[in-house]
């Protein structure tokens, strides 16, 4: 069976709820290619380029990047391919990035098709995140600087206040499907599949 030319995915969900891990997988398996702002930053910070000596101080206070420099990596990264069938993993933020991309996604003949939501309990996040960070650095890995618990609660205040009116702004569009994200990573990979049938 042949793939559709165009395929837009948006994962949303906070911080540590998984969507790294199951836009991997999916980006594997329905041939797709997972844009992670965050690991296109964390590249730069890693190379100290300009911009990441400009961004590294705003995430490691737990701060977003502003949007025109986010939009700016989201259209190179995507200008090369021959057709636009990505996984975008921790973008868009807000609403106005969200519009921003729908504008972008125009000019290139591909509309979102699916943007799973998934949803995870509070504490839960905060323990996944400062596990990640622990096991991080037991392990002799650099880790990431921002995986503490306050870094990790800040971050989840700011994703619910800046990501509900991107939650409503899809769900009005009819693309947001919400999936359970507390299980084994088969199980909501399964959820995940049956929300984008």
């Amino acid at each position: 069976m042949t793939q559709p030319k165009n395929k837009v995915v948006i994962f949303l969900g906070p911080p540590g709820a998984g969507k790294g891990t199951q836009a991997e997988r999916l980006a594997a398996e329905q041939d797709l290619v997972k844009i992670s702002t965050g690991d296109i930053l964390r590249d730069h910070v890693q190379r100290g380029t300009d911009l990441g000596q400009q961004i590294k101080p705003m995430l490691d206070a737990g701060q977003l990047v502003p949007d025109d420099i986010l939009i700016a990596l989201i259209r190179d990264r995507l200008a090369d391919m021959e057709g636009v069938r990505v996984i975008f993993d921790g973008f868009p933020r807000t609403r106005a990035q969200a519009e921003e991309l729908d504008v972008l996604l125009e000019e290139l003949g591909a509309p979102v098709n699916h943007v799973p939501l998934l949803e995870v309990p509070d504490e839960l996040l905060i323990e996944r995140i400062v596990e990640r960070g622990r096991q991080a650095t037991a392990s002799g890995g650099s880790g990431r600087s921002d995986d503490t618990e306050e870094v990790a609660r800040k971050r989840q205040d700011v994703f619910r206040e800046q990501t509900q009116p991107l939650i409503d702004y899809y769900g009005a569009r009819g693309h947001l499907k919400r999936v359970d994200g507390v299980g084994s990573m088969d199980e909501v990979y399964t959820r995940i599949l049956d929300g984008m049938k």
